[in-house]
């Protein structure tokens, strides 16, 4: 049997690791593809291109792990039912399961080994990819600014443009700026408009230089201490330049604290998960208990308690103990109470969702980690009794169903997400529904090959309609004759 064993390790693990090598360089050309207009020709050296590359290589190692892992089974198992190799060793008394034995050993370790990726290496990853970004958008600060909307991240800044061009996406157009926005509390008194820009910033400058071309500088004087209306009848500048040159400090551009930030999801372990996941549920206990007590008091709740039993002549119908002019308030009296409650509850109602899908976040992501690590092995069962039943080798249709398959998993998995985190479904479910789908539907398929059958019999399906059909002609015979 350890022939057999090393037989099959051998016949899987070389399409695994050709697969998985494969399956890599597609999804980091992806996630490259989305944030090439961030690095391409903007001058970035070779080095911070190939740290950008390792972090999203290390960010899509958990998801091509299981997409080699269900590609390689079928391709494995289908090779080998193709060439009759299985066929052989069934006839020789070994069943499926005990001949997948030691891949289904091997499917635990690489899903330790996903989960191991998964708490540690991916968050760190994700956090190191982020603080590329921001030192990539300090080195060249045009990667910040995007057009057709005002751009705040330069503090005491407001820029908006129409169009961002040429070789390095240095040159602008339409620019407007609205600049010392920190200093005092009007805004907006300090306009530059102008045709064109170009951005010029040196090598480990903290200056971002705006040469402006054919605009106009616009500046109110404010007055100290003065009213609104007399502030609109105060004189303001207006010049007109050719060329205006505008030194931007950009020190402070993506200046985020760490902490700000690590706080991410995607960023945290599993113990941070819980962490924060605990942090958090106590202060939204807290604001469901404020607001249960403020509505419980200003609705008089408590006065409802009051024991009124001694009182034998009170009709049990409320309104029936007052007069018609008195029934009159406290019916007016309690639809009015009402509207207000309804109203106060209208208004909590963002807030309490808002708050509920932060805290669902947090629980959901925690469970789909844990439930991405089983899905190694959940789509092992179902790659492997696949590949045997469809009996085809190669990169064709195994190619293909994997694809389908891993989509149709990824589906359910991101709707799972989704409806957890609307409060839906529990997080719980929702980070294991795609799990708890698909693994009844492998258990499926390795009976159907274990008893040699397809995935979908036909007969089964056409058999209790062709005997229908045979029962009543043959009994219209019989009564014809």
């Amino acid at each position: 049997m350890k022939i057999l064993d090393k037989y099959i390790l051998k016949s899987f693990l070389i399409p695994f690791l050709a697969t998985f090598f494969v399956v890599l360089f597609v999804l980091v050309m992806q996630t490259l593809w989305l944030q090439f207009d961030k690095i391409a020709g903007k001058g970035i050296s070779v080095l911070i291109i190939l740290k950008f590359l390792g972090y999203i290589a290390q960010m899509m190692v958990s998801t091509a792990l299981p997409i080699a892992i269900l590609l390689s089974s079928i391709m494995a198992l289908g090779s080998l039912s193709e060439n009759y190799e299985f066929a052989a060793i069934k006839s020789a008394g070994v069943s499926l399961q005990r001949f997948i034995r030691p891949l289904v050993f091997l499917m635990i370790i690489l899903s330790g080994l996903n989960f191991l990726f998964l708490n540690y290496a991916f968050p760190r990853a994700a956090f190191k990819f982020k603080n590329l970004l921001v030192d990539m958008q300090k080195t060249k600060p045009a990667l910040a600014l995007i057009p057709g909307t005002f751009n705040t991240e330069i503090p005491g800044y407001s820029i908006k443009f129409a169009e961002k061009y040429g070789e390095e996406d240095n040159l602008l157009k339409d620019v407007h700026i609205y600049y010392d926005l920190n200093k005092g509390a009007n805004a907006n008194v300090k306009v530059i408009k102008a045709e064109k820009g170009k951005i010029t910033t040196e090598k480990g400058s903290k200056y971002m230089t705006l040469v402006l071309e054919k605009g106009y500088h616009y500046e109110d004087i404010i007055g100290k201490n003065r009213s609104f209306n007399k502030t609109k009848n105060m004189p303001f500048t207006k010049s007109y330049f050719d060329e205006y040159t505008v030194n931007i400090d950009v020190s402070e551009l993506g200046a985020i604290d760490a902490a700000d930030y690590k706080k991410d999801r995607e960023m945290l372990s599993l113990n941070q998960l819980d962490y924060y996941r605990d942090s958090l549920k106590i202060p939204y206990d807290e604001y469901v208990l404020n607001k249960a007590e403020n509505f419980y008091n200003r609705n008089s709740a408590s006065l409802m308690f009051v024991d009124s039993s001694f009182k034998k002549d009170m009709n049990p119908i409320i309104l029936e103990n007052f007069d018609s002019i008195n029934q009159l308030k406290v019916m007016d009296n309690a639809i009015a109470k009402i509207g207000r409650t309804l109203n106060e509850v209208k208004g909590y109602k963002k807030t309490f969702k808002d708050k509920q899908r932060f805290l669902n976040v947090y629980d959901t992501e925690y469970h789909k980690r844990l439930a991405f690590s089983f899905a190694c092995l959940v789509l092992f069962f179902i790659g492997a009794p696949l590949g045997s039943i469809i009996r085809k080798g190669g990169f064709g249709l195994p190619m293909i169903l994997a694809i389908i398959i891993f989509v149709i998993y990824f589906f359910i998995s991101t709707l799972g997400k989704k409806m957890a985190e609307a409060s839906a479904i529990t997080a719980i479910i929702g980070g294991w529904m795609a799990t708890l789908i698909t693994l009844p539907f492998g258990l499926l398929l390795m009976r159907r090959a274990t008893q040699d059958k397809g995935i979908f019999s036909i007969d089964a399906f056409l058999q209790p309609i062709v005997n229908f059909f045979k029962k009543t002609f043959s009994g219209k015979k019989v009564k014809s004759n």
